[in-house]
């Protein structure tokens, strides 16, 4: 290929100069303060300790290690991509969380003609973010940072449409997102890496490896999402016992997903030895499991169990479901984002869908119709009076029974997957056109195409025969 159909040297340059130059129009006209960082809403009675900053900011600052330290150190394992995928990362990352203030400002904290910004809204604008990089990790390796910007500037929108009709009309318990977060980036990531196929690379690159070092990094990106997930998936839950249950749940389902990767890497290797990708990936999946029910009162027993029932299916998908998606249905997922995301997500929407079918005042008090809002009782209701005596300050619902909600929920799912694989494919037809600088199969995988590199980086190279190939896979 030639080299200059690859140089960013005009592209990067010129589409950053548009993006930003967009955003600070809009910005300028449509972006203030919330009442929690405006000036003029402070006074002598006001205490400024009941500011909201000091109730959010201890979440945007974990999210924020997830995102650029947790995601960019994880996408890090391959021998000869160190460099493009933390960097590239962090490019996608600082602009996707500028553009989703916007986009998810519009649909969430639009009033008066402007979007008011407040931490919330960039703990928001980074869930948004997270979409965009699981997204990312179906295509990593075979993208230019110009493709994946456009990627970004595409999948934000998409997302915060079926974010806003999901839960504005479906209206479905979701705190740990695993619809319109983790199945929406799947679906979305599948569809784009569908349309940008590679027949050439349908059994690997001789690039496409991993070394003692980027293993080790990646492994460092796992422990700080580990670490951090409790806050991600509590973040947005009501305060309060609902978000103590959201850590407790969290912690569990991660601690069980772990024990039982190391178990299934052993049993399932001739050798009886640890495989590095699994350790890398399939120890998160608790975390995505117990989402869709974080907030309920599942019992510790059940977040257990979800984390071991997540591990061993995204242990299994690694195994047999990538190769099998890579060689007969077009789709090379990468990092094998439908295993660690997808059979996850659907799991967890499963256990979602059962805990609110379970759910009673029994259990739960009247605090049920606060964590399940949609079945509180409507406005004029004689029961919602009565609630309210209770729990002040009730919001009414829509009287919703157990089954009714449980179908709703359903119901967001099909349309999530579905909204998410059109706003992929279309996407990815946008990612084909050639100015968009997409590299050569054989230039896949690999630093050099788009970094200057330190001399060792050509002592690394020569020393891997042209036909070592070592996947991330299993």
């Amino acid at each position: 290929m030639d080299p200059s159909s690859t140089s960013l040297r005009v592209r990067l340059p010129a589409l950053v100069l548009v993006l930003e130059v967009i955003l600070l129009v809009l910005y300028s006209f449509f972006v203030t303060y919330d009442d929690n960082a405006n000036a003029k809403m402070q006074n002598n009675m006001t205490i400024p300790m009941d500011n909201s900053l000091y109730r959010d900011y201890p979440y945007f600052a974990d999210v924020q290690v997830m995102i650029f330290v947790g995601f960019g150190c994880l996408l890090a394992f391959l021998r000869f991509y160190g460099f493009s995928g933390m960097v590239f990362n962090f490019l996608t990352a600082t602009f996707s969380i500028q553009w989703a203030i916007l986009v998810q400002g519009y649909f969430q904290f639009y009033q008066d003609g402007k979007i008011h910004l407040g931490v919330i809204n960039l703990i928001n604008a980074e869930f948004a973010c997270a979409v965009v990089l699981i997204s990312f990790g179906a295509v990593l390796g075979k993208t230019s940072p110009v493709q994946l910007l456009v990627m970004a500037f595409l999948e934000v929108p998409f997302f915060s449409v079926t974010e806003w009709a999901v839960l504005k009309y479906i209206r479905v318990n979701d705190a740990g997102g695993s619809i319109v977060i983790h199945l929406f980036a799947c679906y979305f990531g599948l569809g784009v890496t569908f349309v940008l196929y590679r027949p050439n690379l349908k059994n690997g690159h001789s690039k496409e490896i991993t070394s003692y070092h980027s293993d080790i990094l990646s492994v460092l990106g796992t422990l700080f999402l580990w670490v951090f997930w409790p806050s991600f998936n509590s973040s947005l839950t009501l305060k309060g016992d609902d978000q103590h249950r959201a850590v407790l749940h969290t912690f569990i389902g991660l601690s069980s997903s772990t024990m039982t990767a190391f178990a299934l890497s052993a049993v399932f290797n001739k050798k009886g030895k640890l495989t590095m990708a699994d350790i890398q990936n399939v120890t998160l999946a608790g975390g995505v499991t117990v989402g869709a029910s974080v907030d309920m009162m599942i019992s510790p027993a059940a977040a257990y169990a979800l984390g071991v029932l997540g591990c061993t299916a995204c242990f299994l998908g690694y195994r047999y479901l990538t190769p099998f998606l890579a060689q007969r249905l077009r789709i090379q997922d990468q990092c094998g984002i439908h295993n660690l995301h997808g059979l996850t997500g659907l799991i967890s929407c499963t256990a979602g869908i059962c805990a609110i079918l379970l759910a009673t005042e029994e259990t739960y008090g009247p605090s049920m119709y606060e964590i399940f809002a949609h079945r509180s009782p409507p406005e004029g209701d004689p029961k919602l009076l009565a609630l309210r005596q209770l729990i002040p300050g009730l919001k009414a619902g829509l009287g919703r029974s157990a089954e009714e909600q449980a179908l709703y929920q359903v119901a967001a799912i099909f349309s999530t997957i579905a909204a998410a694989a059109v706003g992929g494919v279309v996407t990815g037809f946008v990612l084909k056109l050639p100015c968009l600088a997409s590299p050569a199969d054989d230039d896949c995988f690999d630093d050099e195409l788009f970094f200057h590199m330190p001399t060792d980086f050509y002592s690394e190279v020569k020393k891997t025969p042209s036909n070592e190939h070592d996947s991330k896979l299993p």
